[in-house]
């Protein structure tokens, strides 16, 4: 047992642990926060805070605040992590304080189980401070027009259905691979995702992201059909949605397809055609999850399906949670269509994540 244990020596393990489970772009915001955690803290703008942590720009006349680095982890009390979380509220804002605040419970749970180091009381009912207005998600009857359009957009259409269909993370679905699809058994796997610079990263966003998602009817056609005049790859593995562009020759390239690209060719044009208010990727998740959870399906399969259920679960559980799965997301084509009268999808048996 460790009963001289620091936070900040607790948080460093924490981060090498998430460092084998996690892309580096998460343990980059990971390390971001151990600053608000950890400390010290630079009192000032947000930009200077990044040119610190990037960058060691340090400002003239700089002031720091003590955050929890030094503190014992059997000598915090609810005291101290409430004034702490107060603090950050000030500095840094509500969202990024409650972030942190995750953080902290989740680094302090792994110390308690690895390092046998007793586990602090946790302050109940931290202000939350100003609440984030919601993202700005599409409706399950601008879904459907917009998934009939994508039927008969044979070039592009699966590349803005998919999403809405799957419920994936846009770096998951512009690193997914032709060998992560198995239109036989009718499972996507995801498994990878993709890097700002169009790399692939053999890691998702969290271990929680490695997870199977049924194939929809309607995705399957598109997708069947999509297979077999997807261009191939540059490299041992074709792309499920490489960019469509030109190279030398005037053929088409298959190339890694950027966030970017994929936004501008892609995402933006479909919404303009049809009239739709112009969401992010990434709204094309909230909608998937959130039309499943409004009617009625069960909050544990959802987040099995989303990504967001304990990584830890064994192969017969998981192959549950995909069967029952296939239910949900046939519904959700009948939910898109405007037929809710579809019978109630069987319980999985997972506690909610």
């Amino acid at each position: 047992m460790r009963s001289d244990l620091s936070v900040a020596e607790a948080m460093d393990y924490w981060l090498r642990h998430r460092e084998l489970e996690v892309r580096a772009s998460t343990i980059k915001m990971y390390r971001q926060f151990r600053l608000y955690i950890v400390g010290p803290l630079l009192v000032g703008s947000r930009v200077q805070r990044l040119n610190l942590s990037r960058r060691g720009i340090v400002p003239r006349d700089a002031t720091f605040l003590e955050m929890l680095g030094a503190t014992k982890v059997h000598e915090l009390k609810p005291a101290i992590i409430r004034a702490w979380h107060r603090t950050l509220v000030a500095q840094v804002g509500s969202h990024s304080a409650n972030v942190a605040k995750k953080l902290l419970r989740a680094i302090l749970c792994l110390a308690a189980e690895d390092l046998e180091v007793p586990l602090p009381v946790l302050p109940a009912r931290l202000g939350r401070g100003l609440v984030r207005p919601k993202k700005q998600i599409l409706t399950p009857e601008q879904v459907g027009a917009l998934l009939r359009a994508a039927q008969s957009d044979l070039g592009r259409g699966v590349y803005y259905a998919f999403p809405f269909l799957t419920g994936v993370r846009p770096s998951e679905q512009l690193a997914l691979l032709w060998i992560d699809v198995d239109l036989n058994q009718r499972v996507i796997r995801i498994r990878r995702s993709q890097q700002p610079d169009g790399t692939v990263s053999e890691l998702t966003k969290t271990a929680a992201g490695l997870r199977a998602i049924p194939i929809a009817p309607t995705l399957h056609r598109m997708l069947a059909e999509w297979h077999t005049n997807c261009p191939a790859d540059f490299g041992k593995d074709r792309r499920v949605f490489p960019c469509l562009g030109r190279g030398a020759g005037g053929k088409t390239c298959g190339r890694p397809l950027s966030y970017q690209n994929f936004i501008q060719t892609y995402w933006r044009p479909a919404l303009t055609a049809l009239g739709l208010p112009m969401v992010t990727p990434h709204s094309a998740r909230h909608a998937f999850i959130s039309t499943l959870q409004a009617n009625g399906i069960e909050v544990g399969l959802v987040a099995e399906l989303a990504g967001h259920a304990d990584p830890t679960i064994t192969l017969g559980y998981y192959t549950q949670a995909v069967r029952k799965g296939t239910h949900a997301v046939d519904r959700i084509e009948l939910m898109y269509r405007g037929e809710t009268d579809a019978p109630p999808i069987p319980s999985s048996g997972m506690a909610p994540q």
